[in-house]
């Protein structure tokens, strides 16, 4: 089986549950200004500021969304004028810590909207209440087409009639760009646990079916009800969308409601 790669768009540091960096992704000197090279065996707090990283450290303890999944907004890792959007993970062997640019665009403005779109979701009936959460979701994330499937029901809602998509094996929760090429993991491409990251890359060949189906971008998101996972939200745009780790969140805590809200 291949190692995992990281999209482009962001960088992946695998830490050791004491923060030691075990491995980074090749393109960390673009985000971090060190080589991955560099860093291996290095405790994270030798690159970064102290207070940020102590509230990173705080946020993982503290605060997981359903998926196990944690972020914060707006970090300054370093001296230089540079924000970041963390997303992390406590892992059985590591800590998988990604970053993202932090965007231009005012924050809260996603996480912000899932109340609204809760107000106007219909829920006497599941047909109506899965067709309204399809649309609801479409607006949240501004995606092209939005397919909810939840056991056997499937609803669609989209912006035109768009070709069918169909990609084999597990597809990452977020695909910025699938004509971007990924980026590997050093040292020996990574552990295991770097297939679980969010900015995860398609498969060359998941890639090259995105593609085909005039896919830029994706984002996946499971409809959680109790712990079990009752269905999943498939979103997918023409035209390349910035990874956002706050869009993703919004989605969930949409996705998330909507299990609890649904009939049965």
């Amino acid at each position: 089986m291949s190692k995992p790669k990281i999209q482009s768009a962001g960088f992946l540091l695998e830490l050791s549950h004491d923060w030691l960096i075990l491995g980074a992704s090749e393109n960390a000197h673009a985000f971090l200004g060190e080589y991955h090279q560099r860093l291996i065996g290095e405790p994270l707090s030798n690159f970064t500021l102290a207070q940020p990283l102590h509230d990173l450290r705080n946020s993982l303890s503290r605060q997981r969304s359903s998926s196990g999944v944690a972020r914060a907004y707006r970090i300054r890792l370093f001296d230089d004028p540079r924000w970041f959007d963390i997303a992390f993970q406590l892992r059985e062997s590591t800590i998988l810590l990604e970053g993202l640019p932090s965007s231009d665009a005012g924050f809260g403005e996603y996480l912000g909207s899932v109340g609204r779109l809760l107000e106007r979701l219909p829920t006497d009936r599941r047909q109506s209440a899965m067709e309204g959460a399809a649309r609801c979701m479409r607006a949240l994330t501004g995606y092209d087409r939005v397919a909810l499937t939840v056991g056997g029901d499937r609803v669609e809602s989209s912006r035109g009639k768009l070709p069918s998509l169909s990609v084999e094996g597990d597809l990452p929760q977020i695909v910025a760009d699938s004509a971007t090429e990924a980026v590997a993991i050093f040292p020996n491409g990574g552990g295991e646990d770097a297939g679980h990251a969010l900015l995860r890359a398609p498969t060359a060949a998941q890639a090259g079916a995105l593609r085909d189906a005039g896919t830029h971008s994706l984002l996946r998101v499971p409809v959680i009800r109790g712990e079990q996972a009752i269905g999943e939200f498939l979103c997918d745009c023409r035209t390349p969308q910035p990874a956002s780790f706050e869009r993703h969140a919004a989605a969930e805590l949409f996705a998330q409601m909507l299990g609890m809200l649904l009939p049965g």
